[in-house]
């Protein structure tokens, strides 16, 4: 059963996984999908349709908008946001005030396990790989690599981390992969090059 604070706003019409935690001022459109053991925090807005996964931390404050796909235990710090408007205008060419009709959704989907830093901005039609890091106040403006850590405005690749969130100081080339191995873990990943 999911835990509401009283002055969450949830529509009916989303749908709540078990274990699901709402805090205080958030709000959860219709047809907003959460999966189990998520944790929604203070002032957290989740637009319609949005997809979330199981055990997903979204941290106060963040923005989370329609065209949002966020897979399972992924991690968003607070003041994030993630955006879906590729060519914002709030007026057409004529002076009158847009219509939803009038503008295409961007797709944003943030993969298994990455993390959002702090104030981060994530424009449309970007895909974060799994277990990437994107690092706090970073704007990202293209597709992250899987494990990729990326930081800056724009952000840009500065190396890789492992699932443990260890930094991974070298990669090894391997043909078209890079071996990866971790100095905390011992973990040894493969992923493919950046081309």
């Amino acid at each position: 059963m999911a835990k509401i604070h009283d002055t969450a706003d949830v529509s009916k019409d989303a749908k709540l996984g078990k274990n699901v935690s709402i805090w205080h001022h958030a709000q959860v459109r219709e047809n907003a999908k959460i999966g189990d053991n998520c944790i929604i925090g203070k002032n957290v807005y989740i637009d319609h349709d949005v997809v979330i996964g199981s055990n997903v931390k979204i941290q106060n404050n963040a923005l989370i908008y329609h065209g949002s796909k966020i897979e399972d235990g992924v991690f968003i710090g607070p003041n994030v946001c993630l955006t879906n408007d590729k060519e914002p205008r709030a007026i057409t060419k004529d002076g009158k005030l847009k219509t939803s009709n009038e503008w295409s959704v961007g797709k944003t989907t943030i993969r298994k396990g990455a993390s959002i830093g702090a104030s981060s901005v994530v424009l449309p039609d970007v895909t974060i790989g799994q277990f990437a890091m994107i690092g706090a106040g970073s704007v990202v403006t293209k597709n992250v690599p899987d494990y990729g850590l990326v930081y800056g405005n724009p952000a840009e690749l500065m190396g890789y981390v492992c699932a443990c969130g260890a930094k991974i100081a070298k990669a090894e080339e391997k043909g078209s992969n890079l071996i990866l191995h971790c100095p905390k873990c011992n973990e040894k990943i493969t992923i493919q090059k950046i081309k």
